[in-house]
């Protein structure tokens, strides 16, 4: 958890202010996950924090919505060709993914616990 709020402060994601009084909150919470070696045996705990979004209103706290996902198909066909032509593959693990995009909207969320 430790880790996650260090990354979200130094990547400037949010400020502290007082919520006025014409503004709705989105709520937030900490989502728990163990990762697991091949063999089994727990190689690390992970936590991420996640707004509420059932909490949030169209046109309100946000416009639309976006989340680029691979397919399986396309890892699959990817790993094929690499195979083919007998290419190096490399696992890249992600420890935090910001999006840099720019809000329209002013969003107010709930400091975790």
């Amino acid at each position: 958890m430790q880790l996650e709020l260090q990354a979200l402060e130094e990547n400037k994601t949010w400020s502290l202010v007082p919520l006025p009084s014409d503004k709705t909150v989105v709520g937030s919470k900490w989502v728990y996950k163990i990762k697991y070696k091949s063999n089994g045996d727990i190689e690390r705990f992970k936590a991420r924090l996640v707004a509420k979004g059932y909490t949030q209103s169209a046109g309100i706290n946000f416009h639309e919505t976006y989340a680029p996902v691979v397919k399986m198909v396309t890892v699959r066909s990817l790993l094929a060709i690499s195979a083919a032509n007998n290419w190096f593959v490399e696992q890249l693990e992600v420890n935090n993914a910001f999006l840099h995009g720019d809000l329209e909207e002013e969003v107010y969320m709930q400091p975790p616990l």
